[in-house]
Order: C-alpha cells, then sequence, then structure tokens
C-alpha cells in the first residue's frame, strides 16, 4: 500500500544542545499600533524549554504532502516526542509498510485507524497483517506565516 501524496516526513533533525533565550513580551500585541508604555521585556524564553519535554526522545521532522492540511502544510515543521503515548485523536509520524506518514490516530471501539484531515485521503485500518509503529507523537506544528 503506497502512501503517495499524503503528508510524509521528508527530512528529520536532532535539536541543538543548549539554550536559546529569546525576549518574551508579557503584555499582548494588538493589530494596529502599538503603546509605548508596552515597549519592554520581563522575560526570556527559551523555545528548547517550551517545545521539548523529553529532550533524548524529541525530534525535528520536515513534511511535504497536503492529507493534513487543516493543520499542517508541506515544508513545516513538526516536533515529534518519541516518549509520549498515541492516544485516539493525538497526530503522530508513523511508519506503515516502512514508510513514514503524518495521521491522526483514531481508536473507534477496538479498532484503531490513521486519519487524514483531508477528506480526499482513505482512513487506514490497522490490522495484524500491516507493518505499522508509530514513531512518535506530534507536540507541535512550527509553520511559516
Amino acid at each position: 500500500m503506497p502512501l503517495m501524496d499524503e503528508t510524509r516526513v521528508k527530512d528529520i533533525y536532532v535539536p541543538a544542545e543548549g539554550t536559546n533565550p529569546l525576549p518574551l513580551f508579557m503584555t499582548g500585541i494588538m493589530a494596529g499600533f502599538p503603546s509605548p508604555a508596552d515597549d519592554y521585556i520581563e522575560k526570556l524564553l527559551d523555545l528548547n524549554q517550551l517545545m521539548i519535554q523529553h529532550p533524548a526522545a524529541t525530534f525535528f521532522v520536515r513534511v511535504e504532502g497536503d492529507s493534513m492540511e487543516t493543520e499542517i502544510h508541506s515544508g513545516d515543521i513538526l516536533v515529534v516526542d518519541r516518549a509520549k503515548e498515541a492516544t485516539s485523536g493525538k497526530v503522530i509520524v508513523a511508519v506503515v509498510n516502512g514508510e513514514f506518514t503524518v495521521k491522526r490516530f483514531v481508536k473507534k471501539e477496538e479498532t484503531h485507524y490513521l486519519v487524514a484531515d483531508n477528506s480526499k485521503y482513505p482512513s487506514i485500518k490497522i490490522t495484524p497483517e500491516l507493518d505499522f509503529q508509530v514513531w512518535g507523537v506530534v507536540t507541535f506544528v512550527i509553520h511559516r506565516a
């Protein structure tokens, strides 16, 4: 069962070690003219601390394809935690018949499925005959505005 044209992993990256704190503005930012009184930084934010709960089990993957287009777009980078449990409704990276794919993991009664957000792709029923493995759970999606 080829997974052509589905959302799939293009590249895999390991997070860089160390920290890189960035300024975090503690006041809300309005679309319009900024208030001069709000032009200050109260705290630093480290994106590694925000997005990575299990450093040794976390990877970044770049994806391509359109099967998850409501949340994930071709070219996005996903933060994938291999230590998290895949529960129903979570977006996961899976290996199906030797190919990486990104889908929503869904449990209906006692049957599990990999479900695309794009309706033009059929759900994949997980059966004992299918070579299937959960590779990790998607915890964040990084995408260019």
